[in-house]
C-alpha cells in the first residue's frame, strides 16, 4: 500500500513532486500559504519550462549526433539511453523504497549533530542512491554493501553541497539554496586538475565567463550568435546541408536564449522560501544558517554551461570513436549527448571561468564513456530481470551521463576487492582531504 502510494506521488514527476515538498516546507517554515502555494507552483512553472527547453536542446542536437557517427560507419553495441530509463530501473529494483528513510533520517541525524547545515530537500533524485547502491550490489553480489555505498554518497552530498555554497551563490546569487545533485561528487576530482591549470601561462588570472567574453568580442559572445554560429558549425561538420544546418544553428540559439530567462523563475520560486527557511532555521538552530538542497536546474541560467555543452558535443563524439577502437569503451552517446552533467561540476569548480570549465570537460568526458560502457552489462542484466526495456539480443544500454562516473565506478570496484578500485577509493579520498581545504579558503575569501 506505502509503495503504491510512493509509486504513484514519484510518477507524478519532479515538476509536480517538488513543488509540493516546498509548499509543505514553506508552511513549516510560517510562510503565509499564499506566498508558500506561489512559491511552489513557479518552481513547478521552472522546472516544466527549463525541462520543455531541454526536450527541444536536445532532440535538435541528437540527431545532429547519430549522423556525425553514422558518417564514420562504426557500429557501437551499447545504446545510451538517458537518465529516464535508468531511474525506472533503479526504481524497479527490490529494495529501492527503503533508500527513502535511509536519506531522510541520516540526513536529520547529520543535521542535529551540527555536521552538516544542509537540508537536502531533493527526495526525487532519490533514484541515483538507488542506482549506485543497485551497481555495487550487481558487481559484489551484496545487498548490504549497495547501501553502504549508496550511505557513504548521501553524506558527500551533503558535506560537498555545503562547501560549494558560497561559491555557487557567487555564480548564481540565488540565496538560501545548495546543490546536492550526486554530479558535484565530481568536483572533487575536478579540484587538483583545476589547480594545475594555474600553471598554464595566461590561465592563473584569467577570468574569462560568459560576461567577459561578451566584452571581448562583442556581438559573438551573445548567446543568441553564439548558438547560432557554434549549432551550424556542428550540422555542418556532420553533413547536413546548408538549409539544414541553419534551422540547427536557429534552434541551438533559441535553446541559449531561453535556458537564462527560464532560470529566474528558480530564483523567483526559491528566494522567498530561503528566507523563510533562513529565519525558521535561526529559531531552530541558534547561530546556524541552514542551506536548502536542490537539484541542479536552478543553475542552468548560467550561459557558460551551455556554451561548453555543445562545444563538448563533437568532442564526446570523437572520444566515443576513439576509445571504441582502443577497446576502452562501447558506447554511442545519445540521450546525454548534451552533457550537462561534467560541465555543473566544472563550473563551481572554476567558478565560471569558461576556458577552465572546457578544458576541465574535455579532460573528463572519458570518465564517463568508460563507466557507463563499464556498467553496461550490469544494467542491461538488471533491466531485463525488472521487465521495464526489451532490450534485442547482442545489444546493451547503460546510461553515458553516468553523473558520478569516478566515485561510482571505485565504490563498485573497490568494494568488490579489484585493487584498481581500492587504489581508485584512495586516490579520492586524498582528492576529497585537498577539495575540503581548497572550498574552506575560498570560501574565506567570498
Amino acid at each position: 500500500m506505502f509503495a503504491d502510494i510512493l509509486n504513484y506521488i514519484l510518477d507524478l514527476g519532479a515538476a509536480i513532486f517538488l513543488p509540493i515538498i516546498m509548499i509543505i516546507l514553506g508552511l513549516i517554515m510560517k510562510m503565509k500559504p499564499r506566498k508558500a502555494i506561489i512559491a511552489g507552483l513557479t518552481l513547478g512553472v521552472a522546472f516544466t519550462g527549463m525541462n520543455l527547453v531541454l526536450g527541444f536542446m536536445f532532440d535538435t542536437i541528437s540527431p545532429v549526433a547519430q549522423e556525425f557517427v553514422k558518417n564514420t560507419g562504426i557500429q557501437f553495441n551499447t545504446i545510451d539511453v538517458g537518465w529516464s530509463p535508468m531511474s525506472a530501473i533503479s526504481w524497479a529494483w527490490p529494495y529501492a523504497l527503503l533508500m527513502f528513510p535511509v536519506q531522510i533520517v541520516l540526513n536529520i541525524i547529520i543535521l542535529a549533530l551540527n555536521k552538516t547545515n544542509v537540508l537536502n530537500v531533493d527526495l526525487w533524485n532519490v533514484w541515483g542512491k538507488i542506482f549506485t547502491a543497485t551497481m555495487v550490489a550487481a558487481i559484489t553480489n551484496s545487498v548490504i554493501l549497495g547501501f553502504a555505498a549508496a550511505i557513504v554518497q548521501i553524506i558527500l552530498e551533503l558535506k560537498i553541497g555545503e562547501l560549494n555554497q558560497k561559491q555557487i551563490y557567487e555564480v548564481t546569487k540565488i540565496p538560501g539554496v545548495t546543490c546536492t545533485h550526486y554530479m558535484t561528487l565530481q568536483c572533487v576530482i575536478m579540484n587538483p586538475v583545476n589547480k594545475l591549470l594555474d600553471f598554464i601561462p595566461g590561465l592563473k588570472d584569467s577570468k574569462m565567463n560568459a560576461d567577459k567574453l561578451k566584452d571581448k568580442i562583442g556581438i559573438f559572445g551573445e548567446n543568441s550568435v553564439m548558438g547560432f554560429i557554434i549549432g551550424g558549425i556542428i550540422a555542418l561538420v556532420a553533413g547536413y546541408t546548408v538549409k539544414d544546418s541553419l534551422n540547427i544553428a536557429i534552434k541551438v540559439a533559441t535553446a541559449l536564449v531561453l535556458f537564462p530567462m527560464v532560470a529566474k523563475l528558480f530564483m523567483q520560486a526559491l528566494a522567498p522560501i530561503a528566507d523563510a527557511a533562513g529565519e525558521y532555521m535561526k529559531k531552530k538552530f541558534k547561530d546556524r544558517e541552514i542551506f536548502i538542497g536542490l537539484d541542479w536546474p536552478f543553475m542552468a541560467g548560467q550561459s557558460e554551461i551551455w556554451v561548453v555543452a555543445i562545444l563538448l558535443v563533437p568532442l564526446e563524439l570523437l572520444f566515443a570513436i576513439l576509445m571504441s577502437k582502443m577497446g576502452l569503451s562501447n558506447i554511442l552517446p545519445l540521450a546525454g549527448i548534451v552533457n550537462i552533467i561534467v560541465v555543473v561540476p566544472a563550473l563551481i569548480v572554476t567558478g565560471g571561468n569558461l576556458i577552465r570549465m572546457l578544458i576541465l570537460s574535455i579532460i573528463f568526458t572519458p570518465f564517463y564513456l568508460f563507466v557507463s560502457s563499464s556498467f553496461a552489462p550490469f544494467v542491461t542484466d538488471l533491466a531485463r530481470k525488472v521487465g521495464t526495456i526489451n532490450i534485442p539480443d547482442g545489444q546493451m544500454i547503460s546510461y553515458f551521463g553516468v553523473e558520478a562516473p569516478f566515485f561510482r565506478w571505485i565504490i563498485s570496484n573497490g568494494l568488490a576487492g579489484d585493487i584498481l578500485g581500492i587504489i581508485g577509493m584512495i586516490i579520492f579520498a586524498v582528492c576529497y582531504y585537498f577539495f575540503v581545504k581548497e572550498m574552506k579558503k575560498r570560501n574565506a575569501n567570498l
